[in-house]
């Protein structure tokens, strides 16, 4: 029998592993805020497209602080737009949200947030995002991984404002 204690739980019941500090980013739940598709041609656009569709993504991240402290909400919002030449064969737009806990430095909060975040709910919005458009009836829109790092960055850039504070 070992005579060691179990780890200390957070506030929110997170096991540390020191027993005396919060851990710093906690996932505490993922959610689809909005999911959308559409095949406006449908059914006809079926049986006329001949060649694979020209898909438009765009992405962007959000976040947001939450009642009670250090808890954010962090939204991957992604639009993915098929045509074939003028021709729109479907649109598809989701919001795949994450509830954090986050317990940093203030000077660290916006790169976790914008960079860290997203990077833990994107394979799960990639997955719905490929599944929606396979049971659409369309080959299947698969995500390359995205460098959130890079995305924040340019964002920065260009003068968007940083993560507000509760």
């Amino acid at each position: 029998m070992s005579d060691t204690q179990p780890p200390a739980a957070t506030s929110n019941g997170a096991a540390t592993p020191t027993g005396d500090a919060p851990l710093p980013l906690l996932m505490n739940l993922q959610y689809t805020r909005d999911l959308s598709f559409e095949v406006p041609g449908a059914p006809e656009i079926f049986t006329t497209i001949r060649e694979q569709p020209r898909i438009d993504l765009s992405l962007d991240v959000q976040a947001r602080p939450l009642p009670g402290g250090n808890v954010y909400e962090v939204s991957l919002q992604i639009r993915a737009d098929a045509k074939v030449g003028e021709t729109v064969c479907f649109i598809a737009e989701l919001a795949y949200c994450g509830i954090f806990t986050v317990n940093i430095a203030q000077e660290m909060l916006e790169p976790l947030l914008l960079v860290e975040c997203p990077r833990l709910l994107f394979p799960f919005a990639r997955n719905i995002l490929a599944d929606v458009t396979r049971d659409g009836g369309f080959p299947p829109v698969l995500l390359a991984p995205i460098d959130f790092v890079a995305l924040w960055q340019s964002r920065r850039g260009q003068g968007a404002a940083p993560v507000a504070n509760a």
